[in-house]
């Protein structure tokens, strides 16, 4: 009886050791598979496991990912139905009514900035064509002196320009591609004001981030050129703290949204952003703007009341210390006294 017990149990011992020579195989390929030599520990185990897991589940994410991808296509496909208006950026083209303005971006000036501009200047080219492409009336958008350091960082950080569209770019100098008759330099520094665009015209606006280092630049470019030049009507509608000259994406929003709401006051102040100070003309008096400091950074600033505030509790700390300060000499000098009594 005791020799089939034990001849019953060989088997199951063999069966033992295949199965924990099974593990010890899995463990090993495990770590194998992890980098680490020698059996894994709990943690390494644990972390394999789910990483093990997370490759299993790829194709069941993808189609997740997918399924909410049409889900809310299907969505904004039934807003559009509804005549609701899309909650997403882009616009659809077929409102558009495209303008046959044209507004040239001169990039001539590559040699007067340092790399650190050249980005900035390409970060406005990028907005303003990607504000162009959504617009209710994109102009013809051109790109000219095309090349040095602003092609080169192009090239290396935005690959994608080269299939841009609706947008003309070229090597050649502005008036090198259009007739002098069409062209004129918008700059702050003009003496004629525009106040309406004539969309047979070509405007042309100074590609250049120069931090106020070239006062004048573009103005004697034009003049230079013998072509007309003029400024936005800015001093007739905005009374700004900070100086008037613009970013290059600012001139090209504004008069796409002049073009949209054909009034120059409302296009000023839909773009001009909030570090400018900017108030209606007459309103100056009323405007906390007024009491800020000129200034021109690249971050917004804090607002006067923020400020004021500010310098409020900073003056109320200053007023809590020094009376905590005499409270401390007051107690001090009682506690000397006392100890001189008991002396």
């Amino acid at each position: 009886m005791s020799g089939e017990a034990q001849d019953e149990s060989k088997p199951v011992a063999e069966d033992n050791d295949t199965v924990g020579g099974k593990v010890e195989e899995d463990e090993q390929n495990s770590s194998t598979q992890a980098g680490v030599s020698g059996p894994l520990s709990k943690r390494q185990r644990k972390r394999f496991l789910r990483h093990q897991q997370w490759e299993e589940q790829r194709d069941l994410r993808k189609q997740r990912r997918k399924d909410k991808k049409q889900k809310r296509r299907l969505e904004r496909l039934a807003q559009g139905e509804e005549g609701a208006e899309c909650g997403g950026r882009k616009r659809q083209r077929r409102d558009a009514t495209p303008s046959t303005l044209r507004l040239v971006v001169d990039c001539s000036f590559d040699s007067l900035m340092v790399l650190k501009d050249v980005k900035k200047l390409h970060k406005q080219i990028q907005r303003c064509y990607a504000e162009n492409r959504r617009a209710l009336h994109p102009v013809q958008f051109y790109l000219t002196s095309h090349g040095g350091q602003l092609k080169q960082n192009m090239d290396e950080n935005d690959k994608g320009w080269v299939n841009w569209k609706d947008i003309r770019i070229k090597p050649e100098h502005f008036h090198q591609v259009m007739n002098k008759e069409e062209l004129v330099y918008l700059t702050s520094d003009s003496p004629n004001v525009l106040t309406e665009l004539d969309e047979s015209k070509a405007y042309v606006i100074g590609g250049l981030v120069d931090h106020n280092h070239h006062k004048g630049i573009t103005f004697e470019r034009a003049q230079e050129l013998g072509i007309d030049h003029a400024q936005l009507p800015l001093g007739s509608f905005v009374k700004m703290n900070s100086r008037k000259v613009l970013a290059v994406n600012h001139v090209f929003e504004i008069i796409l949204a002049y073009l949209e709401k054909r009034d120059w006051q409302e296009a000023f102040f839909t773009i001009l952003p909030q570090r400018k100070g900017a108030v209606p003309v007459g309103q100056e008096g009323s405007a906390a703007g007024d009491k800020a400091e000129e200034q021109d950074s690249d971050s917004d600033s804090d607002s006067t009341e923020a400020v004021s505030q500010n310098c409020s509790g900073t003056q109320d700390q200053q007023e809590n210390s020094e009376q905590r300060e005499q409270n401390a000499g007051n107690s001090q000098s009682e506690q000397a006294a006392k100890e001189g009594t008991a002396a």
